[in-house]
């Protein structure tokens, strides 16, 4: 099959190359997002592969349509980018991948928490510059906190495993209590008691700011937030005013609401135009990674062999058992 490959990075050519020798589909690479301004580039092709910043709503489906795509396949677990309902109408097929490597995503998450707690980007800058005095480092243990999961699918499974591994309490909220050794509660309860709070669930409307200025408040105070689920689950606005007060005490994230036209592009020699970004990276208590937690050699591995198996799944006539519906359930995990 004929497939324009958008968003794509030498990363991505490298993974879906390698897995591409067994399938044999025809893949064009293009850097840009698919988008409004950028749908021309998909004309002719009976496929179009996307990633998580790409927008996929109903005009972007309709041009694709009248220009022969039939295929979207999303090389994510994540679909809130995509108008399903629309899809459907226009006889359009959409399948993702749903699970790759969900311990990459937790296994960054608890570094997260770990680099904040014990202010291991800030040390080592210090120790760059000869600076070897530890005022101003000050951390705690995780042994004994109690860190509240909110999602507890693939990913917030795994973290909640590891944070007890730690010897931390660990309270759960989700719709769905499928996790052992954790304790559910309200998601009130949950934010009241936690020193930590780490998001693991998808973004739908009614998750959209789910963290925003009421919830941040009723955290404890100095209390750390994490979030390497989706962007919009925060209300960046709300956390940069909760910083300043000192009512949030440590900010992780690997995701970030306006994050489509910044993240994954080197922007080193450029002012950041965001300034709610742009305030954020102000804080010494704030970590900011790009959208990396997926980013390991075994996630990219699955990732293009489901992509493209699910490619063949489809050109071939067969089930493909990733498939999506407009009637589907938003995943738990959103990578």
């Amino acid at each position: 099959m004929r497939v324009a490959v958008f968003d794509t990075h030498r990363y991505d050519r490298e993974f879906l190359d390698a897995a591409n020798r067994a399938f044999g589909h025809e893949l064009v690479y293009l850097e840009p997002h698919l988008g409004p301004e950028t749908c021309a580039l998909a004309a002719g092709f009976p496929a179009v592969c996307v990633f998580v910043n790409d927008r996929l709503d109903a005009a972007v489906l309709a041009t694709l349509a009248r220009q022969g795509t039939r295929t979207i396949a999303l090389r994510c677990a994540g679909f809130n980018n995509v108008g399903l309902a629309a899809a459907r109408g226009l006889g359009l097929t959409v399948v993702r991948v749903p699970a790759y490597s969900p311990h990459a995503v937790a296994e960054h998450t608890v570094g997260l928490i770990l680099a904040l707690d014990r202010q291991i980007h800030r040390a080592a800058a210090r120790v760059r510059e000869g600076n070897f005095t530890l005022e101003g480092l000050l951390g705690f243990d995780l042994h004994g906190r109690t860190v509240g999961v909110v999602g507890t699918g693939r990913i917030g499974a795994l973290v909640a495993g590891i944070l007890r591994a730690f010897g931390c309490r660990v309270l759960a909220h989700d719709s769905v209590r499928s996790t052992v050794g954790v304790t559910y509660v309200s998601l009130p309860a949950l934010l009241a008691d936690s020193d930590i709070v780490t998001l693991h669930c998808p973004l739908t409307p009614a998750t959209r700011h789910l963290i925003d200025a009421r919830a941040l408040a009723a955290m404890k105070r100095g209390a750390m937030l994490i979030n390497s689920s989706r962007g919009a689950l925060v209300d960046t606005r709300a956390a940069v005013a909760a910083l300043k007060s000192g009512q949030l005490g440590h900010l992780g994230l690997d995701v970030y609401e306006e994050e489509a036209d910044i993240f994954f592009r080197d922007l080193s020699d450029q002012v950041i135009q965001d300034d709610v970004l742009a305030r954020l990276l102000t804080f010494p208590n704030v970590l900011i990674t790009g959208h990396q937690a997926f980013f390991t050699r075994d996630a990219l591995t699955e990732i293009a062999r489901t992509t493209l198996a699910n490619l063949s799944d489809v050109e071939a006539g067969r089930h493909c058992p990733n498939e999506i519906t407009a009637d589907a359930r938003t995943s738990r995990d959103s990578s």
